[in-house]
């Protein structure tokens, strides 16, 4: 297992969503949960949902294998990046010109005042999405040559971005706030894209889309482009239900009291801490040699990677969900109550992180497993699992969300992510699973869980004596 590719890679995203976490603080101090907090986080839902899906899954599980296996590596990139580069500033303008039938969409229980003053919000914000596909693509290029380092720092620079422009207009009234805060988000957008274009050209890996560029209509390279149409819709679908599961909280939390869309948002940052330092770092870490393992035929190396990748992940994810869920008020207390975030707040949202984080260890574990298939080319049966996870997710929203509010949808989410976790499992081969989980290793697990959960809880107990 390459130990080093994955710390490297969780120390830049550590930095990433250290520097994040610094940014909601300042946030929640500034604008609090409230209607203005509500409207820019449902216009910058969009172009973070499809961040996530192609930076943290789809494009670069269905590109990485097709890159590998292309035999004119320059003339594929190229045409692929071209064709989505157009699609992604078409859909731009359009969301442009049109913003508020989206944002309709994205809040479906909001008045038409409000969908009008968050529509200008979602245009400005929707261009994001322009750059984060530059730098994905620029990114899986830089992975496949085990580079790791500069994507997993760069989203440190949006949260930058988004920092000075909260510092530079705190104290003004919210509505400039929001603005400020969508104009930050494309600045720290072309940063990523100067620093992986730095990236690029120190590894001399510019000749490959100027090679690309050159011989573009020179090589056939059509069977290579179908088969990654083949991989790319079921990608984008089956990596993308946790992404999916918080973009329906969302649309559903419009319906709530006001406030309850910056609960869940803030209980997920929180939540996406110990899942992309620790399970997303692994993962990307691990996706470039098992891609070249499974396609060279060596499935006994990428099975041992299998192998103690599961035990990195459930013992650091398994404290990670203890230690959470005993301590979620004091996390979100020490965060983000300040200023405008009240202690209801901090009630209100510890509430809905202990719901989250039910859903942990699942998500983890269940991306570790889907490198398999995606590494494989059974995109489409990882698109069936997701479509399933989905559906146990949206029927348990709807049987949540009365009685528990935020809370219910946000263990909804968790609930999906137990069933993506199985069936992405029975998928893979149970055999496979069984082998890994029947040995000694798992007797520590539990006494690991066990002990780790009566010290967070003798430590729980006095923090509350301390602070009395």
């Amino acid at each position: 297992m390459r130990l080093k590719s994955i710390f490297t890679n969780s120390f830049g995203i550590l930095v990433s969503r250290i520097t994040g976490l610094g940014r909601d603080v300042l946030m929640a101090s500034a604008l609090g949960a409230s209607v203005w907090s509500d409207m820019f986080f449902v216009a910058f839902k969009l172009p973070n949902l499809f961040r996530r899906i192609f930076a943290e899954g789809a494009f670069t599980q269905a590109f990485m294998p097709s890159f590998v296996a292309s035999k004119q590596k320059g003339v594929f990139a190229t045409a692929i990046f071209l064709r989505f580069l157009l699609f992604l500033t078409l859909a731009s303008l359009l969301i442009t010109l049109f913003p508020v039938p989206v944002t309709k969409l994205l809040a479906w229980g909001w008045n038409s005042e409000q969908i009008a003053q968050t529509a200008p919000l979602t245009a400005i914000n929707f261009w994001y999405l322009d750059f984060i596909f530059i730098v994905t693509f620029i990114g899986t290029l830089l992975q496949y040559k085990e580079h790791f380092a500069t994507t997993a720092m760069s989203t440190a620079l949006l949260n930058l971005s988004m920092i000075g422009a909260l510092l530079f207009f705190m104290h003004d009234n919210p509505k400039t706030v929001a603005y400020a805060l969508s104009f930050s988000v494309l600045v720290g957008g072309v940063l990523q894209v100067i620093t992986h274009l730095i990236s690029l050209k120190h590894l001399n890996l510019q000749r490959i889309l100027v090679g690309g560029w050159r011989y573009r209509n020179k090589k056939d390279i059509t069977e290579e482009k179908q088969k990654f149409n083949q991989l790319f819709i079921p990608a984008v679908w089956g990596s993308s239900t946790a992404q999916i599961n918080s973009f329906i909280d969302t649309m559903l939390a419009t319906f709530l009291v006001s406030g309850s869309v910056s609960y869940l948002f803030y209980a997920n940052r929180v939540f996406q801490l110990p899942l992309a330092i620790i399970a997303i770092a692994t993962t990307t870490a691990l996706f470039p040699s098992i891609s070249k393992a499974v396609k060279n035929g060596r499935s006994k190396e990428a099975y041992l990677n299998l192998n103690n990748a599961f035990w990195l992940l459930a013992f650091a994810l398994g404290i990670a969900t203890t230690g959470g869920i005993l301590f979620a008020e004091p996390i979100v207390w020490l965060l983000f109550e300040r200023g405008k975030f009240a202690q209801a707040d901090t009630i209100e949202t510890s509430y809905v992180l202990m719901m989250y984080l039910v859903g942990l260890l699942p998500f983890g574990l269940a991306k570790l497993f889907s490198l398999f298939l995606y590494a494989s080319h059974r995109q489409a049966a990882a698109a069936k699992i997701a479509t399933v996870s989905l559906v146990f997710n949206i029927i348990a929203s709807l049987m949540l969300i009365k009685p528990l509010g935020a809370m219910g949808l946000a263990l909804a989410g968790s609930i999906g992510g137990w069933v993506l976790f199985i069936l992405t499992v029975r998928e893979v081969g149970t055999d496979k699973f069984i082998r890994i989980i029947k040995t000694a290793k798992l007797l520590y697990w539990i006494l690991w869980m066990s002990g780790s959960a009566l010290l967070f809880y003798l430590a729980n107990l006095w923090l509350i004596e301390f602070i009395r």
